[in-house]
């Protein structure tokens, strides 16, 4: 019996050392929410700001902007070294660093896949590649790099699949991790399209075609996250990639950012990502998404407009928010909100005189000071242009007539023009006599409703009758695409400090694509090539005037304002800072456990 009694011993002591054993730490997980649904996660198929959120966070380009570096500072990400570049800005080489492997995938069978430059190559031709239809595409065929172009002709023309093995002058492989981009201009800014993750990241060509047209469901990339689960238009899941490199926590905070000094101190050395995992919520409707923030179900959110005044009156937060240890994080955001018009639309598009009188009415009749004040709660500045803040030519000082306001002068164009009510119905009609109906493209939240009350009064000022039509923002985005709307208001954020993006909507060449109005100007376009090639500085300021000039007097669009953003974080959040550029943070924050509270 005494081996029993032995066992019994042991038994106890291995009972006694479990229960002295902590239990593991349960994972940490960052939850928010996005007020628009995704379109996918293929970086060649997609264009939306939120689409680009995830992929930017899946896959990894070779630069990256700094996390704290303000206004900015580009950085290595997969690359070894800042670029080697030419002295006409023509060549640029990127070495990838060795030893980065993407996340494990059944497209790999088995093995583990290095990333290599030819990774670079691929993902670049696939925006090029006519099946893949890339809202993108105008992005990178200004960018010039020799010999891809010739490809997609070559597949277009000849209907046969895109040739993705044919070596460009280009895309030159030097060597398994070096690649050599060669530009048929001078491209002074091109290392803000290599440090872009959600577009420009590296991607494995036996993941494309083991997915095939699933692909969009499956983004498989190098970075810290990968996709977990996905419930399309409500739910996304991302986990933290086990294959992903030890790669430490750093950045480079002003010296005069005493946050910053504290975050980088606290995190300096730690290995990335810091969560385990992302749950992102789909919640179109404003007020549950601020519900579920306030109720501790969410990290983060966006302080809807709705509910600016009350909890952040005069840009402070409320005391009861401020006790609760909730933090603020306010900028002005580097963007713009538009409407643009259709120009190929029989109604409000055209360069005749009359149908640029009826644009430059409407825009007059644009009350953008009540919208800031009522519908957006103060949240915002008028703008005077496409140029985003933080951009190069924008001007706090600069005024110009995109953000006139004059019913009066309004109703003058009209007039002038033929604009008038020919039936006495109340409502001006087209100068043929045929009723004059704006046909305006709208979703079906709470805050969109708002903005369509304020078109209406807008638009029953100056005589016009106004028909609000409502989709889904995705279904609203493919009829953009498709040349089936006749106005839509959105917002365009920054994805780098140049503004040649701002200006690439307008542009003659990117038409169906970025360039949602169809806008189609000689001297504008002449404009935006010249600027691409020249450097920051005088000469370039002053094609930047000319060009938004043309803008103004053709008016395919009117800007509005340029938001200011209210992000709230929950006191358990550490280290969340809005990037200005490159939308990736998730990385970088922390959850203390020991702070967070239970849902309730």
């Amino acid at each position: 019996m005494r081996w029993i009694a032995a066992l019994l011993v042991a038994a106890a002591g291995f009972v006694a050392q479990a229960q002295n054993t902590p239990a593991p730490a349960p994972p940490k997980v960052f939850r928010y929410s996005f007020p628009i649904a995704e379109t996918g996660f293929d970086p060649a198929t997609i264009s939306d700001l939120y689409s680009r959120i995830v992929t930017g966070h899946i896959f990894e380009a070779p630069y990256k902007f700094d996390y704290l570096a303000r206004p900015y500072k580009v950085v290595p990400n997969t690359a070894a070294a800042m670029p080697e570049v030419s002295a006409d800005f023509k060549t640029w080489t990127v070495r990838i660093k060795p030893g980065i492997y993407f996340a494990d995938d059944p497209a790999f069978k088995g093995r583990k896949r290095e990333l290599v430059a030819a990774d670079y190559a691929y993902i670049w031709k696939r925006f090029y590649d006519p099946a893949n239809a890339s809202p993108s595409l105008s992005n990178y065929e200004e960018e010039g790099v020799l010999g891809v172009q010739a490809l997609r002709d070559e597949a277009t023309r000849s209907k046969k699949p895109f040739n993705y093995d044919r070596d460009v002058e280009g895309l030159h492989l030097v060597d398994r991790y070096t690649i050599q981009f060669r530009l048929a201009k001078p491209r002074p800014r091109f290392i803000y399209t290599l440090a872009d993750n959600s577009l420009t990241g590296g991607m494995a060509r036996e993941v494309v075609e083991y997915y095939g047209d699933k692909i969009s469901q499956h983004p498989v990339g190098t970075g810290p996250f990968m996709l977990g689960a996905w419930r399309r238009s409500s739910l996304i899941t991302l986990d933290r990639n086990p294959a992903f490199r030890e790669e430490l926590w750093s950045a480079e905070p002003n010296a005069d950012d005493a946050a910053g000094q504290a975050l980088l101190a606290r995190n300096r050395g730690k290995r990335v990502p810091l969560v385990d995992r992302v749950e992102v919520a789909i919640i179109e409707e404003s007020q549950p998404r601020w519900l579920s923030f306030l109720n501790g179900e969410f990290d983060l959110v966006t302080l809807p407009l709705e509910f600016a005044e009350k909890n952040v009156p005069n840009g402070r937060l409320v005391p009861s928010l401020a006790k609760r240890g909730v933090q603020l994080e306010r900028i002005i955001n580097p963007d713009v909100t538009l409407h643009y018009y259709n120009m190929e639309d029989p109604v409000v598009g055209g360069y005749t005189p009359d149908k640029v009188a009826l644009r430059r009415a409407i825009n007059l009749a644009m009350n953008v000071e009540r919208e800031i004040s009522n519908v957006r709660r103060g949240q915002a500045i008028p703008a005077q242009s496409m140029v985003q803040p933080g951009a190069f030519g924008y001007d706090p000082e600069y005024k110009t007539e995109n953000s006139d306001f004059s019913v009066a002068r309004s109703k003058a164009l009209l007039d002038m023009f033929g604009y008038v009510d020919r039936d006495g119905d109340g409502w001006r009609d087209l100068p043929d006599g045929r009723p004059l109906v704006i046909q305006y493209a709208s979703t079906p939240d709470a805050i969109s409703r708002q903005f369509d009350e304020l078109w209406k009064i807008n638009m029953n000022a100056i005589g016009i009758k106004l028909q609000v039509n409502i989709s889904k923002w995705p279904e609203q985005l493919k009829m953009a695409r498709a040349g089936q709307l006749m106005l839509w208001e959105l917002g365009y954020s920054a994805a780098g400090p140049d503004v040649q993006e701002a200006l690439q909507i307008l542009y003659g060449p990117s038409a169906g694509e970025q360039n949602l109005a169809r806008f189609r100007e000689a001297r504008f376009d002449a404009l935006y090539e010249r600027m691409q090639s020249l450097p920051d500085g005088p000469e370039r300021l002053a094609a930047l005037r000319e060009a938004q000039r043309i803008v103004i007097a053709l008016a395919p669009q009117k800007y509005k304002v340029h938001r200011i953003v209210n992000d709230m974080t929950q006191p358990w959040v550490v280290g969340y800072k809005r990037p200005l550029y490159g939308r990736q943070f998730w990385e970088y924050i922390d959850i203390d456990a020991s702070k967070r509270q239970p849902a309730h």
